[in-house]
């Protein structure tokens, strides 16, 4: 092992880990396209894209390029008093590519602060209009949203990793998703009961991410739209983990349009950190004012960084430039057709795939590390949790990895 691995290790602290019982983590030398090179001169295909974020795969030449640019002039500038080109261009794209009149982007740097925003301008939207009680919201077991505080007290309160700090999170409403004539019903109880003190409704569209790998499909966000309009609600759609490609569209919302939206994860290409909350403009003229106290009083130190919103115009241009989206509808096909043998082995509960999404999801993981290990072994990096064993690789990945991926789960599950 590299002297750094060795001496480091004594000092770093490891997120979702218990450093007492978990082996070391792999020593990472660099990254291309869809390879992970290991420092000891192994080579694992990657089968998360590092949470999703690469969705190029990594090292894309033009994002680096736009990188180093921006690098020479100025990598970074507050964005208090003072503004540059990189992020008034990427709010402008932004705005344009998303529906409705979502097109008011505030910058953050990661997705957590992207959802604290959303939930703090969400509840001062209404203070702003005089309703000092609106300060809770309704969101749905199975849901993730970050692990910051108010992230946190609006994710699954039960199965979610956040059950431990319950005395410290606010409570709000978490209930199922209204698939079905019952959760339908008691959404809408929630809803009649307690819509005076309600800010909103966030969801993640489509696909409940780190909750489970828990899909829905439209219908729950056409109904999530209507009821937010009936009870005079707004909705915020979370799309951190579903947003530039991974579901299939360019966003999962597609022409259902929720009052906020946040974006992070993909929105550099896996590049740099960079989150975005970006507000209609009904919610963003509730902040106008001659009354400084009314405006929305948060500025992370990073915001805007130019790198970061280089990188994600750079992504953008990739996008335009190359076929991704026709590339995960691929993708999407190549891994139902590759998972499909798992639904034959005795521990498969499920197989299903969205999008560049593919989840096999079993009665019972007994042992995560070991599990993680197999896979390594078998020449891939897949990062199972929970009860499932999922792929998100970047939506370029090669025909010939996306069936080593699908491959290595079945024969490590069949073992």
């Amino acid at each position: 092992m590299p002297s750094w691995f060795d001496e480091g290790l004594a000092h770093i602290w490891l997120p979702y880990t218990q450093m007492r019982t978990t082996p070391p983590p792999l020593p990472v030398a660099r990254t291309e396209g869809t390879r992970i090179h290991l420092a000891d001169g192994r080579v694992l295909v990657d089968g998360i894209a590092s949470w999703w974020t690469a969705c190029h795969g990594y090292n894309h030449p033009h994002i680096r390029a736009a990188v180093n640019r921006q690098l020479e002039s100025m990598p970074h500038v507050m964005f208090g008093g003072l503004t540059h080109e990189p992020a008034l261009t990427l709010a402008t794209r932004l705005a344009a590519m998303l529906p409705g009149d979502l097109s008011r982007v505030f910058f953050s740097d990661s997705g957590s602060v992207a959802v604290e925003v959303a939930l703090k301008m969400a509840t001062q939207y209404w203070l702003n209009r005089g309703e000092r009680g609106r300060t809770k919201f309704v969101a749905f077991n199975g849901g993730y949203h970050g692990d910051t505080t108010g992230a946190m007290a609006v994710s699954d309160p039960i199965e979610g990793m956040h059950k431990l700090f319950a005395g410290l999170l606010r409570q709000h409403h978490i209930v199922d998703l209204p698939r079905d004539n019952a959760s339908i019903a008691s959404f809408e109880q929630v809803l009649e009961r307690h819509g005076k003190e309600l800010a909103g409704i966030i969801v993640e569209p489509l696909v409940q991410g780190a909750g489970g790998m828990l899909f829905h499909d439209a219908a729950v966000l056409q109904r999530l739209r209507g009821a937010a309009d009936r009870h005079g609600l707004l909705l915020i759609f979370d799309e951190i983990f579903t947003g530039f490609g991974r579901t299939g569209a360019m966003f999962a919302c597609g022409d259902v349009v929720p009052d906020i939206v946040t974006l992070s994860k993909a929105l550099t290409g896996g590049t740099l950190p960079l989150a975005a909350t970006v507000a209609s403009e009904k919610v963003f003229a509730a902040f106008l004012s001659e009354a400084p106290d009314k405006a929305l009083m948060h500025g992370p130190t990073f915001m805007a960084n130019p790198l970061a919103c280089a990188a994600a115009n750079a992504s953008l241009d990739v996008f335009a430039s190359e076929p991704r989206l026709v590339q995960a509808k691929a993708l999407s096909a190549q891994l139902e057709f590759g998972l499909a043998p798992c639904r034959k082995l005795a521990d498969v509960v499920d197989v299903r795939v969205k999008g560049a999404i593919g989840v096999v999801e079993l009665r019972k993981i007994n042992d995560l590390v070991a599990l993680k290990k197999r896979f390594v072994e078998a020449g891939v990096w897949i990062r199972p949790f929970g009860n499932i064993v999922y792929l998100t690789p970047a939506l370029n990945m090669a025909a010939e990895d996306a069936d080593v991926l699908a491959d290595a789960i079945h024969t490590v599950l069949a073992s």
